[in-house]
């Protein structure tokens, strides 16, 4: 497992630092990506300032998890995760967090390359290039979402942070896919009732078929998008209508985590 860790910690740290100064520079050149993405606002453009407030938070996140694969070594051989198993099932939970984490760190990188180059083009408005890296983005990482084994309340802290990475990696991924989808094709407000429908529905049966922590960065994109079509000349009810998808969306994500959470408090 010893060149896997490290595999796994240049692929993380490289992809890392290359899309983080990527996305620097983008938010400092001249146009930058706000400055594109204002002039190209289309059906399903979110407010810009909820995907940097996203990026942020996922900025802290991915170091987080980052620092885990860091921190320590895997078990079998290894030094394990925090202090030593006091039971053969902590060392069992602590090795599955890591062939998960080790196993998640190519598709992390693959997206963070992907979304760099994502930004060369959006800065070009080549649209179409763009969309084809954000497609590939958001397929890789829902894939890898739907591969992850499910979380106990025993499950390891790596286990943990790779959900939490992985699953705000594909949220965020479906806002790219339907905005950079909408400039790509020019496609104004509102929608046809036929798109329409399908929004409304995508979101609140995607979550019913998800777990809390996904359905809830989708409740996230619909906000975005819903407050990033307010004030739009000619939308008519269409953010109004998304704002209710919201939340319908949240009110099933709020159903599905009772249970998760009636688990984790009894403990």
């Amino acid at each position: 497992m010893g060149n896997e860790v490290s595999r796994a910690r240049v692929l993380t740290v490289s992809s890392f630092l290359t899309n983080f100064a990527v996305q620097t520079y983008g938010m400092v050149t001249t146009p930058n990506m706000k400055d594109i993405a204002e002039a190209n606002h289309f059906a399903f453009s979110p407010n810009p300032w909820f995907i940097a407030a996203f990026f942020s938070g996922q900025v802290v996140l991915q170091l987080a998890w980052i620092r885990k694969l860091f921190q320590h070594d895997p078990p079998g051989g290894y030094q394990a995760i925090g202090d030593a198993p006091g039971s053969v099932a902590d060392a069992k939970e602590s090795e599955r967090g890591w062939k998960v984490a080790l196993s998640y760190a190519p598709v992390y990188a693959l997206g963070n390359f992907c979304i760099a180059g994502w930004l060369f083009f959006w800065l070009r408005e080549d649209f179409k290039a763009s969309q084809v890296l954000v497609t590939i983005n958001t397929v890789a990482q829902l894939l890898a979402v739907a591969a992850l084994p499910p979380l106990t309340p025993h499950s390891s802290s790596l286990l943990h942070y790779t959900h939490l990475v992985a699953k705000t990696f594909a949220g965020i991924g479906v806002l790219d896919f339907i905005d950079n989808g909408g400039v790509a094709a020019a496609y104004r407000a509102p929608p046809s009732t036929l798109v329409q429908a399908a929004t409304y529905l995508f979101f609140p049966l995607a979550a019913a078929a998800s777990k809390p922590l996904f359905g809830s960065i989708l409740v996230y994109d619909v906000v975005a998008v819903a407050v990033g079509q307010a004030g739009v000349f000619g939308a008519g009810p269409w953010p109004t209508r998304l704002g209710w998808t919201a939340l319908a969306t949240a009110g099933v994500v709020g159903v599905k985590a009772v249970p998760t959470l009636k688990a984790y408090l009894g403990k």
